[in-house]
């Protein structure tokens, strides 16, 4: 019975952590527009929320001695590593941030980044509704 009322909130986390390092990488390719050399990255959600839903991490560096560090990574944050996103507009300098694309996506994940809050309020006055008796 616990498993069945955490579950939904063990979803909801994973993806509210998977937007927020998404909303990092748009920040990133937001604030690079002008360096020249850039690429734009991204992340696609749709699988990183099912890798880390699944236990599954991005492939990394493997460690081959016990004597070896770990080694973190940017790339692989939860589920699912970092990708190049499509250049759509060329430009001379080989920055691939299309500027209004990158606003957009970072609209809509903020807004989704908002949504997933609400429905993790909401299911937890729900829980402590049915808790309490109320």
């Amino acid at each position: 019975m616990l498993e069945q009322m955490t579950g939904r909130l063990e979803t909801l986390s994973s993806a509210l952590q998977l937007r927020a390092q998404r909303q990092q990488v748009l920040a990133s390719n937001i604030a690079n527009v002008d360096t020249p050399g850039y690429v734009a990255r991204d992340i696609d959600f749709n699988a990183a929320l099912q890798n880390a839903l699944t236990g599954q991490r991005a492939p990394g560096l493997a460690q081959t001695s016990a004597g070896h560090r770990a080694i973190t990574s940017s790339e692989g944050l939860i589920g699912s590593p970092l990708a190049y996103t499509v250049q759509t507009q060329p430009s001379l300098d080989g920055n691939s941030v299309d500027l209004d694309q990158q606003r957009a996506n970072f609209t809509d994940n903020a807004i989704r980044y908002e949504s997933t809050l609400r429905f993790i309020n909401g299911h937890v006055k729900t829980m402590l509704s049915a808790i309490t008796g109320q």
